[in-house]
């Protein structure tokens, strides 16, 4: 099959019943070489193990503190230490018993023309660990599932395309006799005129294509989607724990070792109950204050955030004026026919907007080190989870904060002509375009999360490369000759780029935070999936490119989960229920069309003519105060706005001369009726399904418990029947007699290994 790898690259190591390695008893071990018993990684571990707690320091001088290769390099003793890679990635090793692991995951692995085949994972957890191993499971699978909402998606924007020329409100809108008749309020107190409906006729054909039936069982699929996703998820890593040997592991074992920093800034020091060794702690006054300080600092980072949203939502309410009285000139009437103030003012207010994540995100990713190097957590793992609390809150913030105010907020809170609400006192809210708010949410999401995307892959590419020639460039006119200088295995690795502990930190970070995008408003944009499916296709071969080709070997370090981000991931998921369902709602013009197909249709002929009426009120323009009817006079290119002295606005209103003038007629409180309802629907269906559905598909496959079990009896059986053959032996010893040949200790090793299923 095209989209298999060689055997020998899938399953480089045999499958046998594995027990923790105990030298006690060591012929109780299938080891045919000494030399392999134990991969690569796990050699590399243990070497780490040794050096990190050797002590350095002198007999007649016993400091306890001084030992382990951290301090040394944290000194300034070492510049670097790292595990050496076993080739070059371009050719073999030139020791014949050598593997190459390298050589052949860059030649099946990280070159880009692999990507439609499958990851060799055992061999990625052979050579980097089953840290490293689980990241690329993980995102390989997400991948996986992301196919099947891409599907789904592309077919709901095809029904939008296919329903295309039905969609009655996008022409009556477009209508010359309809749209064409219809004199729009003024969207500005300055600058700004009258204007026609149909000029929007563009931006109300776009927004067909994301705001359709399709719309709704887009946005429930992903609700249930995500589920399967999660829960499938738990099944697969269910599995890699049973296949790696991760059952039985802890990782606190492995993260609770002290960090050097901890143990060189903390001076005091108290005796543990447990070693009865004296050890550094820090004081509970210091820990209070650092941490009142650190919450001080990312809460400052996120109010700054949200006066950038503010500054970016004054800059639309500014510049929308602008917009509108240069769209309005004669020699735009060919660009204003496309795009409107209304598009132009969003487009330009969301690459602002992106701009200002950018740098926003290269600033406080050093803060959030430091804050967190503040607080001096004590462990690796507690150092991880503060770093990773900090750093998604302010992302989240960040990259989510501008699409919730196109969501939720702009438009909601205008007002009425003749009493507008203003921000700040003088620059008046802004209002959706007749055509909805969803296709605006539609180019924010776009700009921001493409943009994203793309500026990743390019700095996550191209950094490593640039800074590895640069540093490399003196290396060129080596030669190996006996006379010149050789350029070593060491120092070609050590030329390459540093994967620090937290490597593996930003690439989650990053495919979380896309995993917010398609899910948290992908109601707005069902293509948002397909973006991000073709966006980790490039991804997986780029982080195995870097890893393989432009970084240090990393050391390797075993985890049976992705950690704290299973339950960030399991947030995202549930808060995407209620976003979505709120844009459906109060977004998209779903429910209203709905309301008025089925209680207001005048004909009752279960058609949507009518609606763009229906969905205007009326003002009479004479109430503008005396300053505003001449600036709208002076304004308003084309027509007379006051031949007709009456505009159309957006809203339910009673019209002037009637008894409740300007208030919300029966049918806004319908139609609000209406969007509750949905919301309170749509949660009760899809945590229903979420529930159902996490309660139908066990975490464990029962295959793997069944297997698990099998491992633990025959290992328990096995070890057993050695002692007692053992025990006889010393026994007959004892007593001078000869064993029995039956007696001889002899270890049974099952002649076929068993294969786990391929199971979900």
């Amino acid at each position: 099959m095209p989209f298999r790898l060689p055997e020998k690259v899938m399953n480089p190591e045999p499958d046998y019943f594995t027990s923790p390695f105990n030298k006690d008893k060591i012929d109780f071990f299938l080891i045919k070489d000494k030399e392999t018993l134990f991969p690569p990684s796990t050699r590399n571990r243990i070497v780490y193990y040794i050096l990190s707690r050797c002590p350095y320091y002198r007999e007649e001088h016993k400091d306890k503190d001084k030992k382990g290769i951290k301090r040394l390099l944290n000194n300034g003793t070492y510049i670097s230490a790292f595990p050496l890679h076993d080739s070059r990635y371009w050719m073999k090793a030139s020791n014949p018993k050598c593997e190459s692991e390298r050589y052949n995951l860059y030649n099946h692995w990280a070159r880009f023309f692999c990507f439609y085949k499958e990851q060799p994972l055992n061999l990625i957890r052979k050579y980097y660990g089953e840290k490293i191993g689980i990241y690329f499971a993980w995102l390989g699978f997400y991948t996986e599932m992301l196919f099947f909402a891409a599907v789904v998606g592309l077919f709901c924007f095809i029904s939008g395309v296919v329903t295309y020329d039905d969609n009655v409100w996008s022409r009556e809108i477009c209508d010359p006799e309809i749209g064409g008749n219809i004199v729009m309020c003024p969207l500005c107190d300055d600058k700004c005129g009258c204007w026609k409906l149909n000029s929007t006729c563009t931006a109300s054909w776009q927004s067909h294509l994301f705001d359709n039936v399709g719309t709704v069982f887009f946005a429930i699929f992903m609700g249930i989607w995500v589920t399967l996703f999660l829960e499938f998820w738990k099944r697969r890593q269910a599995r890699l724990e049973y296949e790696w040997d991760l059952v039985d592991f802890e990782e606190e074992q492995q993260q609770l070792q002290l960090r050097p920093e901890y143990e060189t800034k903390c001076s005091g020091r108290r005796l543990n109950r447990v070693t009865q060794e004296m050890e550094p702690y820090l004081s509970l006054t210091s820990k209070c204050a650092r941490t009142c300080l650190s919450g001080a600092t990312v809460i400052f980072w996120m109010a700054l955030i949200c006066a950038c949203i503010t500054g970016v939502i004054a800059y639309r309410l500014a510049v929308f004026a602008a917009f509108a009285s240069v769209m309005e000139r004669s020699e735009m009437e060919l660009v204003g026919s496309f795009i409107t103030p209304q598009l132009a003012t969003s487009v330009t207010a969301s690459c602002i907007n992106f701009v200002i994540i950018m740098i926003l995100n290269f600033l406080y990713e050093r803060v959030a080190i430091w804050i967190t190097d503040m607080e001096i957590p004590k462990t690796h793992l507690e150092y991880e989870n503060k770093l990773t609390m900090k750093m998604f809150l302010f992302q989240f913030v960040n990259y989510y904060s501008s699409c919730f105010y196109v969501a939720f907020f702009k438009g909601k809170f205008v007002g009425r002509p003749g009493d507008y609400n203003y921000m700040f006192g003088k620059l008046r809210n802004e209002e959706c375009d007749p055509g909805g708010c969803l296709i605006e949410l539609t180019t924010q999401l776009v700009i921001v999360m493409a943009g994203k995307q793309v500026w990743g892959n390019i700095q996550e590419a191209l950094l490593p490369w640039m800074c590895n020639w640069w540093s490399s460039r003196k290396a060129r006119g080596y030669s190996d000759s006996k006379n010149l200088k050789v350029y070593s295995r060491w120092e070609q690795d050590h030329d390459l780029q540093n994967f620090s502990q937290l490597g593996l930190f930003y690439e989650y970070l990053e495919m979380v935070i896309q995993f917010g995008f398609i899910t948290l408003f992908v109601a707005s944009f069902p293509l948002a999936p397909l973006l991000a499916l073709c966006n980790n296709i490039l991804e997986v071969r780029v982080d195995a490119w870097k890893l393989t080709t432009q970084f240090r070997r990393p050391m390797a370090a075993k985890a049976r989960s992705i950690g704290a981000w299973l339950e960030i991931l399991n947030g995202m998921a549930v808060l995407s229920v209620i976003t979505n369902a709120f844009i459906v709602a109060f977004t998209s013009d779903m429910i209203p069309r709905l309301v008025y197909l089925y209680v207001y249709q005048p004909e009752k002929n279960a058609t949507m003519e009518g609606y763009i009426n229906s969905s205007l009120s009326v003002f009479d323009m004479y109430q503008f105060p005396t300053k505003v009817q001449e600036n709208i006079q002076q304004n308003t290119k084309g027509f007379d706005c006051f031949a007709k002295p009456i505009c159309r606005y957006r809203d339910y209103r009673y019209p002037s001369g009637h008894e409740k003038e300007y208030s919300h007629t029966m049918q806004f409180w319908h139609i609000l009726a209406a969007k509750l309802a949905f919301i309170i629907i749509m949660e009760h269906v899809v945590f229903g399904v979420k529930v159902f559905v996490a309660w139908l598909i066990p975490d464990v496959p029962s295959e793997v418990k069944a297997r698990i079990k099998r491992e633990r009896y025959l290992v328990q059986e096995y070890l057993h029947n050695y002692e007692v053959e053992k025990l006889k032996v010393q026994l007959c010893q004892i007593n001078g007699c000869q064993p029995a040949e039956h007696s001889t200790i002899v270890c049974a090793y099952p002649e076929t290994p068993e294969v786990l299923p391929e199971c979900l």
